[in-house]
């Protein structure tokens, strides 16, 4: 009995472990199942993400690096922007006048005035500023308003925009300065406007006196140029000669004009050869072929365009080769040149020309530019005629090494209206006023110095004192001569540069746009670059406004 219970134990063990087996055979084999397809799976997948090729890869890089450097640039250049013109339209505090401090009178708003304004210490002076205009006006671009190319605005840097951003206080006044009495150190001035209030004149003292009052155009005492020839020196002159120039277009369209008085109302005289006359008669040239061939075709061809100089050759200033690829430039825009030609006098409908055969002729022409010379101002006359012993150069004034006036320690004189060996350019003024703000802080600082010697308390700090006033030297004034620049249409310049002391010269397209940079950069604010930079923008692709007020 006991023998047959374990045979049964152990046929049942037996069972067991085959059923165990089985269930082991089975679980492998499942499980071997699933990897397999775990991996058919995987390897499926894996093909389906596999990487690009390496080179699309690397182009889809540097398409997002591009993207993300782009927009730092356009985010930061734009931040940029509005922080800097955010400051210039809101200036801040300033310091009042110090009585303690001594005056400096500046008179006139022009290219040395300027320049001065901008690099003088302020703190150091109680600082006056005495121009018959409350800006300054960017001449070189003259021309470009004559024609329409740039507002008048554009050009303009209100006086005030630049003082209201110095450390102390700058009285702007808008007068003409009518008087300079160097005895006494006072300015006399008046307010010659069309609107004036219960006081329009007064007199105030000065301890240094910078005179920058320019020159005016000089007509060499021909008949019939004040009274009927449009000049282009000041921003009127540039807006008359916009007005007048199609004022003769629209006269020359009223119906029934013979052919004979539309050839003369059409024909447009500029006199003067040099950097004015020569950007003039480009911008009157780029009016004609991109704008008025659109609005007026039936007048377009009789538009005649001449230039007159009394020189052998125009622009005198530049080398030979530049002055041959403008006759060349505007012989192929159809300008006529007449060189070794002088005006002997300028009537309401033409002009009496001398030319090199010494024979006269009577020029019909609607209307006649003067952009020839400057002459002194009276006021200028009359302050040299106070110290004659000194001043008998009958230019201008006579200054020394350091801009000083001959005859009188106080006055310093800068720009068109001295008697220098320089000549009477934007560029020369610009750093004689530049110059003169460094010179205006050794003074300070020698002023500064001699006081403190006056109170000195023993006699080592004096000998102390008197050491440093000694140090205080001033250097003398020197040029340097960046290059000459000029526009002569057609969407060409020409520029003469000293590059490592060898003259560097072009002319062309590239030197186009190379000007149109120089004068962005050269302007005095970023709203004044913004404005000419629109006005160009605006110019390209909607041209010249053909109306008139």
């Amino acid at each position: 009995m006991q023998a047959a219970r374990q045979i049964r134990l152990m046929s049942m063990s037996r069972t067991l472990v085959r059923s165990h087996v089985h269930v082991q055979k089975h679980f492998l084999t499942a499980s071997t199942s699933r990897a397999q397809s775990g991996s058919v799976a995987s390897t499926g997948a894996a093909a389906s993400q596999t990487p690009p090729p390496p080179s699309q890869g690397r182009w889809r890089y540097f398409l997002q690096t591009l993207g993300r450097v782009t927009l730092v640039t356009v985010v930061g250049a734009s931040a940029t922007f509005y922080y800097i013109a955010h400051k210039e339209k809101n200036p801040g505090p300033q310091l009042p006048f110090d009585p303690s401090k001594k005056t400096l009178v500046i008179l006139g708003s022009g290219w040395g005035a300027t320049s001065l304004l901008k690099g003088l210490d302020t703190s150091d002076y109680n600082t006056i500023v005495v121009s018959p205009k409350n800006f300054f006006l960017f001449t070189p671009l003259l021309p470009s308003v004559a024609v329409g190319t740039l507002n008048a605005r554009s050009i303009l840097q209100p006086t005030r925009y630049l003082t209201r951003h110095k450390q102390r206080q700058v009285l702007v006044i808008e007068a003409e300065a009518k008087e300079v009495d160097p005895i006494n150190k006072t300015v006399t001035l008046s307010d010659d406007s069309e609107i004036r209030g219960q006081i329009s004149s007064t007199t105030i003292p000065y301890d240094y006196l910078v005179y920058a009052v320019g020159a005016e155009t000089q007509t060499f005492g021909i008949p019939g140029v004040k009274e009927h020839a449009c000049f282009m020196k000041e921003l009127h002159d540039a807006e008359k000669m916009q007005g007048r120039f199609l004022d003769c277009v629209e006269s020359a369209a009223f119906p029934g004009q013979s052919d004979e008085e539309k050839d003369r109302l059409l024909h447009m005289v500029v006199v003067g050869g040099g950097p004015t006359g020569i950007e003039l008669s480009g911008e009157l040239r780029d009016f004609l072929e991109e704008d008025l061939k659109s609005w007026y075709p039936e007048l377009a061809s009789r538009i005649r365009i001449t230039l007159v100089e009394a020189l052998p050759s125009v622009l005198p200033s530049f080398s030979k080769e530049l002055i041959a690829y403008t006759e060349r430039t505007f012989k192929e825009s159809d300008i006529d040149i007449l060189t070794k030609t002088m005006v002997r006098k300028v009537n309401e409908k033409s002009v009496v020309l001398k030319g090199p055969d010494g024979v006269e002729r009577e020029v019909p022409c609607g209307m006649v530019v003067w952009a020839a010379g400057n002459t002194s101002r009276q006021i200028t006359r009359d302050l040299m005629a106070k110290l004659p012993e000194d001043q008998a150069n009958k230019r201008g004034i006579t200054v020394d090494d350091h801009l000083r006036m001959k005859g009188s320690r106080d006055i310093f004189a800068i720009g068109d209206c001295t008697a220098s060996s320089y000549a009477p350019t934007a560029q020369v003024a610009s750093q004689q006023g530049s110059y003169l703000s460094r010179v205006f802080k050794l003074l300070a600082k020698k002023d500064q110095l001699e006081a403190d010697l006056s109170h000195a308390e023993t006699s080592e700090e004096a000998e102390k004192l008197k050491k440093q006033v000694d140090k205080v030297k001033l250097k003398p004034f020197h040029y340097s001569h960046q290059g000459s620049l000029a526009y002569i249409g057609s969407d060409k310049a020409i520029a003469d540069l000293p590059i490592f002391g060898r003259e560097w010269t072009s002319g062309g397209v590239a030197t186009f746009m190379f000007w149109r940079s120089a004068y962005l950069s050269t302007l005095f604010s970023l709203r004044n670059r913004s404005l000419v930079a629109g006005d160009w923008i605006r110019v390209k692709l909607w041209g010249r406004d053909v109306s008139r007020e």
